[in-house]
């Protein structure tokens, strides 16, 4: 049984306690047509580590990177009991050097993944020569009460702009994956720019985790029945993450983005725990996700340059 067929397994045995992110069924959808594997760790004939990671091949050199629409990957720990917060950490140097000691004997010209926010110890990696960029994404951690929820909004929100478009618009939960996918292409098509997410991808992804019911399409139609604005959600019972957006081209009215969203926070209130807005670094987008009361959240970047020419051509080739 290979690794993968293992991991499948175990990925369908721990169900939610495997972010949707490092899933089997999540990365069998976004690495179709490339190569993924998993580096296993086991501890008396049970896994109790994995690292899941694409394998591509570039200037004939091997590399791992994040697959796209995937904003963690790097390594999972079986959850367990620690009679102290010294054999936590133990723990952990113990497996993510078995799991490294994998890595390497890829001979990987370049390494390159976000791990999960929940993952705060990378020593194990500093200690084998990675280096880690810390970058920050924004969460609303508690749905427990929606009032304060709503009242962690930016005034700005919850005041003129989300209350004059509040009967101007219908809520719509069955957009399918292609009209989304359209909308989404036409809004980068007008800025000019071309759509690094091809449609084959989305199509698919989109339609897989509507499929196993842990993702939904939902935007906004006015009174013509025209599609303004629209947000794909994938969740499983610990976190939601706004994975893709599409807007009408020219725009939209101020308050319909943060209507939407308050919508699709109470449709998951009852779902999951968290809610993820997918970063971002980008200075303006970082602050528009602040107005709606959520809360900087870092997580780890880990990167290690195996081959001082392959960094050079991948520097040359993103500058292009």
């Amino acid at each position: 049984m290979t690794n993968k067929e293992r991991y499948k397994i175990l990925c369908e045995q721990e169900g939610d306690k495997i972010p949707i992110f490092l899933q089997y069924w999540w990365m069998e959808t976004v690495c179709q047509g490339k190569q993924w594997d998993v580096v296993l760790v086991e501890k008396n004939n049970t896994i109790v580590a994995a690292l899941p990671h694409l394998i591509g091949t570039r200037f004939g050199m091997r590399y791992v990177l994040q697959p796209q629409l995937t904003q963690y990957n790097g390594i999972w720990y079986r959850e367990q009991e620690y009679a102290t917060e010294n054999k936590r950490l133990e723990f952990e140097k113990w497996a993510a050097t078995a799991a490294i000691e994998q890595l390497e004997k890829l001979n990987l010209a370049y390494y390159d993944q976000n791990f999960s926010p929940q993952i705060t110890n990378w020593l194990p990696f500093y200690w084998k020569g990675f280096e880690q960029t810390t970058r920050y994404t924004y969460r609303i951690n508690d749905f427990s009460d929606m009032q304060k929820v709503f009242d962690d909004f930016d005034r700005n929100f919850r005041q003129k702009p989300l209350l004059k478009v509040e009967n101007s618009f219908s809520v719509d939960w069955n957009i399918s994956p292609t009209e989304f996918y359209n909308l989404h292409k036409a809004y980068w098509q007008s800025r000019g720019q071309q759509d690094l997410i091809s449609e084959q991808l989305a199509i698919n992804v989109c339609s897989r985790a509507l499929e196993r019911k842990q993702g939904f399409i939902a935007g906004l139609r006015d009174d013509k029945g025209e599609l303004i604005v629209a947000k794909f959600i994938i969740y499983d019972s610990n976190c939601a993450h706004s994975l893709m957006s599409a807007f009408k081209p020219g725009g939209h009215p101020k308050g319909a983005l943060p209507l939407l969203f308050w919508e699709i926070f109470k449709h998951i209130s009852d779902k999951t725990k968290s809610f993820d807005f997918e970063g971002s670094m980008d200075e303006g987008i970082e602050y528009s996700y602040r107005l709606y009361g959520a809360r900087q959240t870092p997580y780890f970047k880990i990167t290690k340059a195996n081959s001082k020419l392959f960094l050079l051509l991948k520097t040359i080739k993103e500058r292009m």
